[in-house]
C-alpha cells in the first residue's frame, strides 16, 4: 500500500519504520527542507537516537505525494493538524483513509482532532484515530506495543488495523471515537500533574491518587459528552494514562517536574523544548468541563497552575482538604 506520513517529528517517524517494516511503500513529509535534508543525509531523526532510517524510506517536503496514496497518516502537533489538513484537501484521494495519530484538543474550538480533519477535507476521504500507550522512543526500537483504531466506520478501522498490525504492534478496534480521543487528550494532563507530584518529592502513593482519581475525571467527562464509559478503562484511557504518568519518555510528565521543582511553567516548557500538549489540553479539559457542567477537581487545579499560576503546594492543599466523598458515584453514568 502506498503510504504518506504527514509529520516527521518522532512520532510520525516511528510509524513510517512500523509501515515501511510491514511492506509499505512509505513517504515520510517534513514541513521543514532543512529537517528533511537533515534526515536524508544522517538517516537518523534526533528524536529517535541510534534508530536507523532505511534507504526505503523515502523523505519528501512536497504534498503532491498524496494523490497516490491510499493511506494518510497525520502524525503532525495537534496546533498543526487544521492547516495541514486544509493543505492537503485538494491533493487527497477521494476514498482515501486518514490516520489520526496526535492526542489533543484543539485550542479554539475544543474539537477533537478527527473532528477538525474532517471539518477541513469536508467529506472527502474516510478518518480514523489511532491512539495508546505508544512511546515513539519504543515504536521506533520495535518494542512490543498495543494500540486502539477507533472510527465510526468500522471498515476504515479494520483496514488501519490490518495495515499497522506486526509482531511487534498490536491493534484493537473501536467505534468510539470520541471516547478514544479524549482519552488520549485528557491524560497528558494528569500526566503534567503526577510530574509535578514528582517534582515536589511526593510519594507513589499520591501520583497512584491522582492516577485513579484522574482516571474517574476523564470518564465522567467522556461520558457527559457521549463517549463509552468502557473506552477509559481501555489502551486509549488507562493504557495511555498510565504510561504517560510513569515514563521519563512523556514529555507532560517532564514539564510537570520541572514545575514541582519551582520553575514557571514557560520556562518549564522551554526546558523541555518539544509540544507539551497536556498544557493546551488542560485549558480544553477546562472550558468542556464548565460547558458540560461536570465536576473536574484535578484538572480544574492543573488549569490553575498552569493558566492562573497557582501555587503548587496550595493546590495540593486544597484537594486534600476537598469534602468528603464516596468513592464510587453512578449518578453520572
Amino acid at each position: 500500500m502506498k503510504v504518506t506520513v504527514l509529520g516527521s517529528g518522532g512520532w510520525g517517524t516511528a510509524l513510517s519504520l512500523l509501515l515501511l517494516d510491514n511492506g509499505n511503500d512509505v513517504t515520510l513529509w517534513s514541513f521543514s527542507e532543512e529537517e528533511a535534508e537533515n534526515l536524508r543525509a544522517t538517516r537518523e531523526n534526533p528524536m529517535l537516537k541510534g534508530v536507523v532510517l532505511p534507504e526505503g524510506l523515502k523523505i519528501t517536503t512536497c504534498m503532491d505525494v498524496l494523490g497516490e496514496s491510499e493511506l494518510v497518516v497525520m502524525a503532525t502537533p495537534s496546533f498543526a493538524v487544521r492547516e495541514t489538513a486544509r493543505k492537503a484537501r485538494a491533493l487527497l484521494r477521494e476514498d482515501a483513509v486518514i490516520v489520526s495519530v496526535a492526542k489533543g484538543i484543539e485550542k479554539d474550538t475544543a474539537l477533537c482532532l478527527t473532528q477538525v480533519i474532517e471539518e477541513e477535507l469536508g467529506g472527502k476521504g474516510r478518518v480514523v484515530a489511532l491512539s495508546g500507550p505508544s512511546h515513539a522512543e519504543e515504536v521506533g526500537r520495535r518494542v512490543p506495543t498495543g494500540c486502539v483504531a477507533a472510527s465510526r466506520d468500522m471498515a476504515a478501522a479494520e483496514l488501519v488495523q490490518d495495515v499497522f498490525m506486526s509482531p511487534r504492534f498490536r491493534v484493537y478496534t473501536n467505534s468510539d471515537v470520541l471516547g478514544v480521543e479524549l482519552g488520549a487528550a485528557l491524560k497528558n494532563v494528569l500526566a503534567l500533574c503526577c510530574g509535578v507530584s514528582d517534582g515536589m518529592g511526593l510519594g507513589d502513593n499520591t501520583k497512584a491518587l491522582l492516577m485513579t482519581r484522574g482516571m474517574t475525571e476523564m470518564a465522567r467527562l467522556g461520558v457527559a459528552l457521549g463517549g463509552k464509559k468502557e473506552t477509559f478503562a481501555g489502551l486509549s484511557g488507562m493504557g495511555d494514562l498510565i504510561v504517560t504518568c510513569t515514563s521519563m519518555h512523556s514529555r507532560n510528565r517532564r514539564c510537570g517536574i520541572l514545575v514541582g521543582q519551582g520553575k514557571s511553567v514557560q520556562e518549564a516548557m522551554r526546558e523541555v523544548g518539544a509540544t507539551v500538549e497536556g498544557y493546551y489540553a488542560a485549558l480544553s479539559a477546562h472550558q468542556l468541563a464548565e460547558k458540560a457542567g461536570v465536576e473536574m477537581p484535578i484538572c480544574q487545579c492543573a488549569y490553575r497552575v498552569l493558566y492562573e499560576g497557582a501555587n503548587v503546594r496550595d493546590i495540593v492543599d486544597s484537594l486534600m482538604n476537598r469534602s468528603k466523598r464516596r468513592e464510587v458515584d453512578e449518578s453520572w453514568i
